[in-house]
């Protein structure tokens, strides 16, 4: 779907509604994630709702579904707030141009890799690339996250199946899908994506959205190792986003992770080619950020070495959008330029 051109938004009045239109039974399951999941959790279900929300420009069918009615609402009200009020940064639209990152990043990789390879994705939650996306139509996809979210995924779509007319938007488009329940804190989560059919010679793309900054670093840090040990192995992207040290101050409790300078961090790792964007760079912007006074474009008007804004002395948060890359015939000539 196109996106709006020249930050061109639709007003609060038109804002696209949620339609709502739930069966009792995913209501009830909705409950149960409002009752029983923590906040990193339900985390899932807020970046569907953003999805959802924004679907004048992010193409989700599925994302109310996974999102609920309460999500919904509440990022429904803040929207049209905030363009009843002509803010600067619109609730969401961080979530849909990181969206529209990753899925442009995604079709370039799995491009160059001819249009087959493994895909990939730590921290899955309420993710449906693998029924929209066509470039994954050659692509062996895996899903990892806590039980509790891969069992209630599988039991939304179960429900759904049962209560709604037309079930094509139901149907796999990835060539197969995989979903792994494991925590990727734990040292054996890459144990059970191999005994589900992980190939570690084969060409892989590794997603981390909305993901590695909920975890301890020194977790963190492993993870990024399991990934960056395949670079000696085979052909290995990574797509992630990364917070500075100043955006874990949002959440305290919930962000740990963080790296400023994550282009200088990963190559010690084993990544061979590492590129950055922030958000409202002209790889991430899709139109949506045209006042030179939004947040974002303040921001990437400053050194990234600043911690605080000297305007106002609010701190500096950045979320930066990375892409990393090697193979063994790099690491090869990175080995021979340094003997």
């Amino acid at each position: 779907m196109a996106c709006q051109e020249n930050g061109n938004l639709p007003d609060h009045q038109n804002w696209p509604c949620p339609g709502l239109l739930f069966s009792e039974a995913i209501r009830e399951l909705h409950a149960t994630i409002a009752n029983d999941w923590d906040s990193v959790k339900q985390s899932a279900c807020q970046t569907a709702a953003g999805r959802a929300l924004w679907k004048h420009v992010v193409h989700d069918p599925l994302a109310e579904l996974f999102a609920g009615e309460t999500y919904l609402k509440s990022l429904y009200e803040k929207i049209k707030k905030d363009r009843l009020n002509n803010a600067r940064e619109v609730s969401g639209v961080i979530l849909a141009v990181r969206t529209l990152w990753f899925e442009s990043k995604l079709e370039a990789a799995v491009n160059s890799f001819g249009g087959g390879a493994q895909v990939v994705l730590l921290g899955a939650g309420m993710d449906t690339r693998a029924y929209r996306l066509e470039c994954l139509k050659q692509c062996d996809v895996y899903e990892i996250d806590f039980p509790e979210v891969m069992q209630m995924k599988d039991t939304l779509l179960k429900a759904a199946m049962e209560s709604i007319d037309d079930a094509s938007q139901l149907t796999l488009t990835a060539k197969s899908l995989k979903r792994i329940a494991a925590d990727i804190r734990d040292e054996d989560w890459f144990k059970q994506l191999q005994a589900s059919g992980f190939i570690p010679e084969k060409n892989t793309v590794w997603i981390l959205e909305g993901i590695i900054y909920y975890l301890p670093h020194s977790q963190a840090m492993e993870v990024l190792k399991t990934i960056a040990n395949h670079c000696s192995i085979t052909q290995t992207v990574l797509l992630g986003d990364f917070m500075n040290k100043q955006s874990t101050t949002l959440s305290a409790t919930n962000f740990h992770f963080y790296s400023d300078w994550p282009e200088h961090l990963l190559p010690t790792l084993g990544f061979s080619d590492v590129t950055l964007s922030q958000i409202g760079d002209p790889d991430a912007d899709y139109g949506l950020f045209h006042d030179p006074l939004n947040l974002f474009n303040r921001l990437r008007g400053l050194p990234r070495s600043i911690q605080n804004h000297p305007d106002d002395g609010t701190p500096c948060c950045r979320l930066y959008l990375v892409q990393a890359s090697g193979s063994p015939k790099n690491q090869t000539i990175s080995r021979n330029g340094s003997s």
